[in-house]
C-alpha cells in the first residue's frame, strides 16, 4: 500500500507542476501578447496617421517620410475601406488558392470582419464628410506567440502522461516480478514437505490399510501438491486444453462443500449442455476458489454463493454471486491491485493473481459487475468462445 500511496503522490505532483506550468505560461503570453497587440495598435496609428497625411497631400509636401513609413509596414495585414465598405487599399494579405479568382470580394469580407472586431481607425479626407477605415488584424507573429501557450500545454500533457505511464509500467513490471518470484519459491518451499507428506501417507496405508481417515489425509495432501503446481506455473504461459467448464465449476464446488461451514449453501445454475472451452483447468479452478473463499469471509460464514455458467455465440460467462457484506463503492476499483485487503488478516493477492490468470494467461476478463453494502457482490467472468 506504501508503494501505492507513494505512485499516487508522484502522479499527483506531475500533475500540479503541469497545471503551474500551464498557468504561469498562458499568463506571461497573456499579458506578452497584450503589449506587442497594444504596440501593433499605436503602428497602425502612424501608418493611418501618414495615410492621412499621404491623401491630404499638395505639391509642395514630403512625401519621403509617409511613403516610408507606410511601406515600412511588412507584417501587419492592412485593409483600407472606403465609408461604402469598398476596398481602397490592402497590405500584407494572404490570398488563398480558392480566393484568388475574386480577390476583391476576399479582401472585402476580410476587412469587414475586422471592423465588425473593433479594429479599424477611422481618418477624416479633408473638410467633407468622406472618411475611410484603417482595418488591421494581428500579426503572423503576434498569432503564433499566442498561439504557442496551448502548444506548450499540450507538450507538458503529454510528458505527464508519458512519465505516468512509463511510472504505471515500472511498477507493474516490479510487481509482476515480486509476484512470480514469490510465486515460485513458494512451490519450491512446498515441495519437499509434499513430497514427505505422500510418503508418509504411503507408509501409513500399508499399516493401516482400513483407517477412515488416510483417504481424506491423501486427498489434503493431492491439493497440496496441486497448489504447489499452481504456484510454480505464475510467471509462465499454460498451455490451454479444451477442458469442460462444468466441470472445472463442480471440482471447485465439491472442494468447498467439503471445507466451509454448514450455514454456507453454494447453489450452481448451469445449461444443460457441455460447456467445454481451452483453458489450464488447475490455474482456472483456483480463480473460482478464490473468489469463493473471498464470498464466504464477506459473508462470515452464514449466507448463501450462487455460481452461475452459461454461454452465447462467443463467449462464455461465469458469475459468482454472494449474500455478504458487499464493497465500498471506492474500493472496487482497487479490488484487484496487488496488496489492497479489507480483511483484517490477508495478503491482498488473491483477487490479483485471479486478474492475471483470467486477463494475462486466457484473455478473458474479470470485474466486479454488481455490489451493494449490506446485500452482496457478484463478480463476473467473461472468456472467449
Amino acid at each position: 500500500m506504501q508503494w501505492t500511496d507513494r505512485i499516487r503522490q508522484v502522479k499527483i505532483l506531475l500533475v500540479v507542476m503541469a497545471i503551474i506550468i500551464a498557468v504561469v505560461s498562458l499568463l506571461v503570453s497573456h499579458f506578452l501578447v497584450d503589449d506587442l497587440s497594444a504596440e501593433e495598435r499605436k503602428k497602425m496609428e502612424v501608418w493611418a496617421q501618414a495615410l492621412h497625411s499621404l491623401n491630404e497631400a499638395d505639391e509642395s509636401t514630403d512625401l519621403s517620410l509617409v511613403l516610408s513609413v507606410m511601406e515600412g509596414n511588412s507584417t501587419i495585414p492592412v485593409i483600407v475601406l472606403d465609408k461604402d465598405g469598398h476596398v481602397a487599399d490592402y497590405r500584407n494579405i494572404k490570398i488563398k488558392a480558392a480566393d484568388a479568382a475574386d480577390t476583391i470580394a476576399f479582401v472585402e469580407r476580410m476587412g469587414q470582419r475586422m471592423k465588425a472586431a473593433d479594429r479599424y481607425i477611422k481618418i477624416q479626407i479633408g473638410d467633407s464628410t468622406d472618411y475611410q477605415l484603417v482595418c488591421y488584424d494581428d500579426s503572423v507573429m503576434l498569432k503564433r506567440l499566442a498561439a504557442w501557450p496551448y502548444v506548450q500545454l499540450g507538450i507538458v500533457l503529454i510528458f505527464v502522461v508519458v512519465a505516468i505511464f512509463a511510472l504505471l509500467s515500472s511498477k507493474r513490471a516490479e510487481q509482476n516480478k515480486v509476484w512470480v518470484g514469490l510465486s515460485k519459491e513458494t512451490a519450491h518451499q512446498l515441495g519437499t514437505p509434499i513430497s514427505s507428506l505422500m510418503a508418509w501417507t504411503e507408509m501409513l496405508k500399508e499399516n493401516y490399510p482400513n483407517d477412515e481417515l488416510l483417504p481424506e489425509m491423501d486427498k489434503d495432501v493431492k491439493r497440496l501438491e496441486r497448489i504447489a503446481e499452481r504456484f510454480s506455473k505464475i510467471g509462465s504461459v499454460p498451455e490451454p486444453v479444451d477442458t469442460s467448464m462444468k466441470e472445472v465449476l463442480q471440482h471447485v464446488i465439491e472442494y468447498m462443500s467439503h471445507r466451509t461451514s454448514q450455514r454456507v449453501q453454494i447453489v450452481s445454475k448451469m445449461p444443460q449442455d457441455d460447456v467445454v472451452i481451452k483453458i489450464n483447468a488447475s490455474l482456472f479452478e483456483w480463480v473460482i476458489e478464490n473468489l469463493c473463499k473471498n464470498a464466504v469471509d464477506a459473508m462470515e460464514g452464514e449466507g448463501t454463493i450462487e455460481i452461475l455458467l452459461w454461454q452465447t455465440d462467443n463467449r462464455v460467462v461465469i458469475e459468482v454471486s454472494d449474500t455478504g457484506k458487499g464493497i465500498r463503492k471506492k474500493d472496487i476499483k482497487n479490488v484487484f491491485t496487488p496488496g489492497f485487503t479489507t480483511k483484517k488478516r490477508g495478503w491482498g493477492l488473491g483477487l490479483s493473481l485471479a486478474k492475471r490468470i483470467v486477463e494475462e494467461y486466457h484473455h478473458g476478463h474479470i470485474f466486479v459487475k454488481w455490489s451493494e453494502l449490506g446485500k452482496g457482490t457478484t463478480f463476473r467472468i467473461e472468456m472467449p468462445q
